[in-house]
């Protein structure tokens, strides 16, 4: 059974199983040259300059799919590493933290050595850590916990940092290129930690002694300093910084997001100046907000975890996450309901096959760890909010009365998924598309046709099959001349709901009960609804 499943996993197309097999030809490259592999190390990059955000959340979870997927392919021990760049020099004061003169007075500083403006941790950094450790183990993730700081100083980064002193002339032929005129007389790939005002200083260095390990640099005053660059009083900029800690860990693998790119032949000359091989990349596409700007920690803009897990369940993020990770995607509240309908219907595909090798594409399969949940949906999200609105309820109990007319075996206990996808249809409806809501009045066409809709579904009486149901909402739109036939369900749905779109109609009517959903429509024709607008 092993081998089947590492033969299964070696042939599969999934994104994640692409992204493991170039681990494992990386293993057989370093076998060949005789070099010993006993892990295999997946890092991740933090920067806490500003509140985690999804973004952050979705490399982890991506660089976690990765790594499993490597585990059904090989024995090999591995570790995912989610590093915090804490050392960094806070250059600007996010817009959405407290205490903001006083973040401002230490501008400059490294994270780790600025207070709290939260009150709640020894640093800024510290505060920032802890809020992305608690996230991350909110979801379960295997992962290890690293602080630059703490590599820094505690000499993790020493050697390489020594043999980055040692080829100081190779570093600046890589990164010289890349800079302005003007940055080029008074750039250095060290940031020293200035012992007089704990700033990491962009400083010009007039001198290095390799064999003392120390570099000389002009301080703010004109001055000159001297200092080691290891045990944490130096730091490198970010982009040697890159390379160096690759080098520094022996890192294997690390995704990131496409502003990354262009440096990304800079990142891996350095790791080889610094004495290793580059790991393997991916790089991904970047969150947009709304407006279709990068979201960003310090604008606090798009959809942070806490929101997305107020109106979706966290398997809906995950998929979000899951999904074509090299196309850009906007990230914001209307994407939610869609984004729950998906799961659904890929956890129902999951469950229609018993063929391991069509399991392992679905994203499913990667989202719970080739176990998904034994859950059921009889109604989907979207038929869930198109309830809320239909029947004004405001409660668990009301929505589940009409459920469990229109599928007897659904109950709270046994559909625990269900009973979550009710309560974030309620938070969903009241926050966002209540507000929304533009009832409108009825052409003649439309009138006629409604009338129609009415009789027929009269008609049906209780009949719960949602198909028979949509047959006859098409024949009534066909009857009376909609062309095309969209413009006749786009007009149910701006007359009865107040919106532009929905479910399918005869879903939503087969849940909702065809005699009440008549109901309805004779008082939107009597104008109750556009009046109460």
């Amino acid at each position: 059974m092993v081998s089947e499943t590492r033969d299964l996993a070696l042939a599969a197309r999934a994104w994640p199983f692409e992204e493991a097999r170039k681990i494992v030809a990386r293993l057989e490259r370093r076998a060949k040259r005789g070099e010993p592999v006993n892990e295999v190390l997946l890092e991740t990059g933090y920067g806490p300059s500003g509140l985690p955000h999804i973004g952050t959340f979705g490399e982890v979870a991506r660089t976690t799919w990765v790594r499993r997927a490597f585990d059904r392919m090989s024995d090999t021990k591995t570790r995912l590493l989610a590093i915090s760049d804490d050392m960094d020099g806070l250059r600007k004061v996010p817009d959405n933290v407290p205490n903001k003169e006083m973040l401002t007075a230490n501008l400059g500083k490294p994270l780790t050595s600025i207070p709290d403006p939260f009150g709640t941790h020894e640093s800024y950094g510290h505060n920032m850590n802890a809020r992305l450790c608690a996230f991350l183990d909110k979801f379960g993730f295997d992962y290890e916990f690293g602080s630059a700081t703490a590599f820094y100083k505690s000499g993790v980064y020493d050697a390489a940092l020594l043999r980055v002193l040692a080829e100081y002339d190779r570093v600046m032929e890589v990164m010289l290129p890349t800079l302005g005129e003007e940055r080029q007389q008074t750039y250095s790939p060290f940031l020293p930690i200035s012992p007089r005002s704990g700033k990491v200083l962009l400083a010009k260095v007039v001198a290095r002694d390799v064999d003392e390990g120390t570099i000389t640099y002009v301080e703010e005053d004109g001055s000159e300093e001297t200092v080691p660059v290891t045990g944490g009083r130096c730091k490198l900029q970010w982009k040697p910084d890159f390379g160096m800690r690759w080098a520094a860990l022996g890192v294997d693998y690390e995704m990131y997001g496409k502003d990354h790119l262009p440096s990304q032949s800079l990142y891996d000359a350095i790791c080889r100046i610094a004495g290793a091989e580059p790991p393997e990349h991916f790089v991904f596409e970047l969150f947009l907000d709304d407006k279709g700007q990068k979201i960003s920690k310090s604008k606090g803009n798009g959809i942070t975890i806490d929101e997305w897990l107020t109106y979706g369940p966290p398997e809906s993020l995950a998929l979000y996450m899951f999904q074509k990770p090299k196309a850009a995607k906007k990230l914001y509240f209307d994407v939610i309901p869609k984004t729950v309908d998906d799961y659904i219907a890929l956890l129902e595909s999951y469950r229609a096959t018993n063929d391991p090798a069509v399991r392992m594409e679905n994203p499913v399969f990667h989202i719970h760890n080739g176990d998904p949940p034994d859950e059921t949906y009889p109604v989907s999200f979207a038929l869930l909010l198109t309830l809320v609105s239909a029947s004004n309820a405001h409660d668990r109990d009301l929505l589940w009365g009409f459920i469990r007319a229109y599928a007897p075996q659904a109950n709270p206990r046994d559909n625990p998924g269900l009973d979550r996808l009710v309560g974030y249809a309620l938070r969903y409806y009241e926050d966002f598309v209540k507000p929304t809501k533009r009832y409108r009045a009825t052409t003649e066409q439309e009138r006629a046709a409604l009338e129609d809709l009415a009789g027929v579904l009269e008609r049906f009486g209780e009949e719960r099959d949602a198909e028979k149901v949509q047959f006859e909402v098409y024949e009534v739109g066909k009857r009376h001349n909609f062309e095309p036939l969209r413009a006749w369900f786009q007009a149910i749905y701006e007359v009865l709901f107040g919106q532009t779109q929905g479910p399918r109609f005869g879903s939503f009517a087969a849940l909702f009960g065809c005699a009440r959903t008549a109901q309805m429509i004779r008082r939107a024709l009597a104008g109750e609804f556009v009046d109460a607008a």
